[in-house]
């Protein structure tokens, strides 16, 4: 039986992550009560400025964390092409994880304001970052 090496692993967490992370969007639109003609959220989504601030940054926790899931997935599954893993992938994938989870749960709950926000975010673009020099670093090997 081949190995699941962690990487992929953790891929594969992230993509679930990444797949419920609308949750508390949804969870915070339809908890807001109905308004007497205005139409229905899930017909054309609502004004998000009458919606609570918790519900807005969820909605953009989860725009962020796609915005580098995708680029980071693919990274990894380059390096997995290219037979690169190695120390810098393997602990690269698990501070991205950590890393993006920080990001959510720090921009949903509010708690996490300047600058800790986008110095998460650029902790999760460095990952990227690291990963694409593994890319590299294994097709010059």
């Amino acid at each position: 039986m081949a190995t699941f090496p962690t990487e992929l692993g953790i891929l594969t967490c992230l993509a679930l992550f990444a797949a419920t992370l609308w949750v508390p969007y949804i969870v915070g639109v339809v908890r807001q009560p109905e308004v007497e003609g205005a139409p229905d959220n899930f017909l054309r989504p609502g004004d998000m400025n009458a919606l609570p601030a918790w519900v807005h940054r969820a909605h953009r926790a989860h725009l962020n964390l796609l915005e580098q899931f995708l680029p980071f997935a693919i990274l990894v599954l380059i390096v997995d092409r290219v037979d690169g893993f190695n120390a810098l992938t393997y602990w690269t994938a698990i501070a991205f994880f950590w890393i993006r989870v920080a990001h959510a749960v720090g921009m949903i709950s509010g708690k996490a304001r300047m600058p800790l926000r986008p110095i998460l975010f650029n902790a999760g673009w460095l990952c990227c970052m690291l990963m694409g020099y593994a890319v590299f670093a294994a097709r010059m090997a």
